[in-house]
């Protein structure tokens, strides 16, 4: 996939207009896919890009933390990919940016910067110096420079938006298989596989410290029947997120067990997939009794993977 970054006058897509979807796209969840489908069938064959955002605008817009991050820009790419997107436009989005009115952001960056012949984007979409750009707007400038707009109404399920901020309150709750649900894939998070304190090994269920990468999404605290991808290969496990308080209760951790195999994962980056939640964290009185449980958490892992079928 090609890729454009810095400043728009340098972009370079090498053909003579394209087909635009814009947005922040975090999670390239089934909305932002609708978005894509859109494009795609109004593209007339020109190189659908899309354009979307390095840093999260709202960080810059409110001076606070964005808000954690559903994937990796890397992982967005892959998504864009696989949705059948030919490039992507990253905007490093900052306080100048932020000042451009609507008007200087449309000539900047879709008609200087990728000669848009199609613009497409969801219901509600804002842009511009306090977001004063509205979807009309945009088709009004459409008018004046030469580009047609589509504006893809919001995706719903069971009468839910689709939204990243939804997505998010579902992980955050444990609720991985409404997040699946609206993503269209399950929650994952990617992460280098660190030195743990080895207590796994010890009764039984050796497992690997996947390092919790910093501003992204969490899940709440518990037990999932997880699906783990190591050197591209996709492997049945279960995980604990939290912070294991039947030991020392510190220092929140993602701890994988992998079924039926044994790998060094040290040092290993690994990509997990949150299937579906099994219990809530707990301490026990004792380490029998911990490792009772566990066993009864694979056997429930088991039961939940074989149900959804081949990897």
């Amino acid at each position: 996939m090609k890729v454009f970054e810095g400043p728009p006058a340098t972009w370079d897509s090498g053909a003579e207009a394209t087909a635009v979807a814009v947005g922040v796209f975090d999670g390239v969840h089934r909305g932002h896919k609708a978005v894509f489908d859109a494009l795609t069938e109004s593209s007339d064959g020109a190189p659908r890009v899309a354009m979307t955002f390095s840093t999260h605008p709202d960080a810059i817009v409110s001076g606070v933390p964005a808000p954690p991050a559903l994937t990796t820009l890397e992982r967005r790419l892959e998504l864009f990919d696989e949705a059948g997107l030919d490039m992507a436009a990253f905007i490093d989005f900052d306080h100048t940016v932020m000042q451009m009115s609507p008007d200087a952001f449309v000539e900047e960056y879709l008609v200087e910067g990728l000669s848009a012949k199609v613009v497409a984007v969801g219901d509600g979409f804002r842009f511009g110096h306090g977001a004063t750009g509205t979807v009309d707007t945009l088709r009004l400038l459409g008018q004046r420079h030469g580009f047609r707009i589509i504006a893809t109404p919001i995706v719903r399920i069971h009468g839910t938006e689709v939204r990243s901020q939804a997505i998010r309150a579902a992980i955050a709750t444990g609720g991985v298989e409404l997040a699946a649900r609206m993503l269209g894939r399950a929650f994952e998070i990617e992460g280098k596989v660190v030195a743990g304190d080895g207590r796994g090994r010890t009764i039984g269920v050796p497992t690997a410290n996947v390092e919790m990468p910093h501003g992204f999404v969490r899940p709440a605290g518990g037990v999932y029947a997880v699906r783990c991808t190591v050197d591209g290969v996709v492997h049945d496990g279960v995980s604990n997120v939290g912070t294991r308080p039947t030991f020392d209760g510190e220092g929140e951790t993602i701890e994988v067990h992998l079924l039926d195999t044994e790998l060094d994962l040290y040092g290993k980056v690994v990509r997990v997939a949150f299937i579906d939640r099994i219990r809530n964290e707990q301490r026990f009185a004792s380490v029998d009794a911990l490792t009772a449980q566990i066993q009864d958490d694979i056997a429930k892992t088991r039961l939940i993977l074989e149900q959804i079928g081949a990897r």
